[in-house]
């Protein structure tokens, strides 16, 4: 009975340690994967609702999803895997990449290339998700605005994201799309960023300083509701109905990738939820400018001029509280308390439905590796 236990002990002892390095295993390379960057408990909660609610629609027998991470994150993943292992998550698993990554060695071949092409070969798609400022010095400048809190999750994504795409800083890289250019990339706010970060653009740093000349939250809210791309008033005000969010509209590009790749009218002026003091400056090898905040000076979307399913935006089509009735916010003091999904209103929610049905398009439209 002894040995018994013993033996179901180093069982499960073997099956989370598995678990980490879910390619490195006798996994089935008749499914289809979906890797997700930065894969929080609450990304992994994230992704099951738009699947469970068919939001993002997927065969749930033939797709998978596996989160990927950097041994050097802050983040302890074993919260994520404990998750996964208390709800029965049969189609979440771990890997962990490993490997020396620091600002002089994240455009070229490195410690992680070998690894990180193991993860392509067998995958179908990846999804960036937001998260904390990129330190500027791998995009060429001085950090003046930017809160630098997870420097060694932007490396790994930024080696990732280059790998994938190349960019201006190594010209002769040959990405791994070049080998299969129907592979998805995609990403929300911080995704965004990283694409162009990584592919050889750089970023504004705070937007209401740079761009508005606004240095306090007093002067932020001075250029009104449409301008602000979180929100200011919370740092004034103390009501704790204050979102932290804004809920601003957008416009489309002459780009045909909202208009005719995504089905919509190209007047339609959808309202989205934006988190987010930078943005986009310089644009990156080969990124076009998809949509715009309302006054012009902010991009809100990219795609890729080469690669037809590598595109992002700058907002969070991901948020479950977009789609249904949750808690009720306000933005300005004045305001009458209402959830999102009220003030986004039904035309701003098929327009976000209609994006997931495109990313859904995407992965399925993927041959599976060979």
């Amino acid at each position: 009975m002894k040995k018994l236990l013993l033996l179901l002990f180093a069982f499960l002892l073997l099956g989370n340690a598995f678990a980490q390095h879910f390619f490195d295993t006798d996994f089935n390379p008749r499914k289809k994967y979906i890797i997700l960057c930065d894969p929080t408990v609450n990304h992994i909660k994230t992704i099951k609702y738009l699947a469970d609610n068919n939001i993002l629609k997927l065969n749930k027998n033939k797709v998978k999803f596996v989160a990927v991470y950097y041994q050097g994150q802050k983040t302890d993943y074993t919260e994520t895997q404990n998750y996964i292992n208390e709800n029965k998550l049969e189609n979440f698993y771990l890997h962990e990449i490993t490997g020396e990554l620091n600002e002089t060695n994240l455009y070229r071949e490195n410690a992680v290339t070998h690894q990180l092409k193991k993860v392509f070969d067998n995958s179908i798609g990846v999804i960036f998700f937001g998260g904390a400022d990129i330190p500027p010095t791998i995009y060429g400048e001085e950090n003046t605005k930017s809160g630098v809190y997870t420097p060694a999750r932007h490396y790994y994504e930024a080696t990732f994201m280059f790998h994938l795409l190349g960019g201006y800083q190594n010209e002769s890289f040959k990405p791994f799309l070049a080998e299969r250019p129907d592979y998805v990339v995609t990403g929300f706010c911080l995704g965004m960023q990283t694409m162009n970060v990584a592919t050889g653009g750089t970023l504004i740093q705070d937007i209401p300083a740079e761009i508005y000349k606004a240095e306090t939250p007093e002067e932020t809210v001075a250029i009104g509701r449409a301008n602000m791309h979180r929100n200011y008033w919370q740092l004034i005000g103390e009501d704790s109905l204050f979102m932290g969010i804004n809920l601003h509209t957008i416009q489309f590009t002459d780009n045909p990738f909202f208009g005719e790749t995504i089905k919509t009218s190209k007047k339609a002026t959808p309202r989205i939820y934006s988190s987010h003091h930078q943005a986009i400056e310089k644009l990156g090898k080969g990124l076009e400018v998809t949509c715009l905040s309302p006054d012009g000076k902010i991009i809100e979307g990219v795609t890729h001029s080469t690669y037809p399913h590598v595109f992002a935006v700058q907002f969070h089509p991901e948020v479950s509280a977009l789609y249904e009735n949750m808690e009720l916010k306000i933005f300005h003091p004045d305001d009458e308390p209402a959830t999102y999904h009220d003030i986004l209103g039904k035309s701003s929610v098929k327009f976000h439905k209609n994006y997931w049905k495109h990313i859904s398009k995407s992965f399925k439209d993927v041959k599976k590796p060979k």
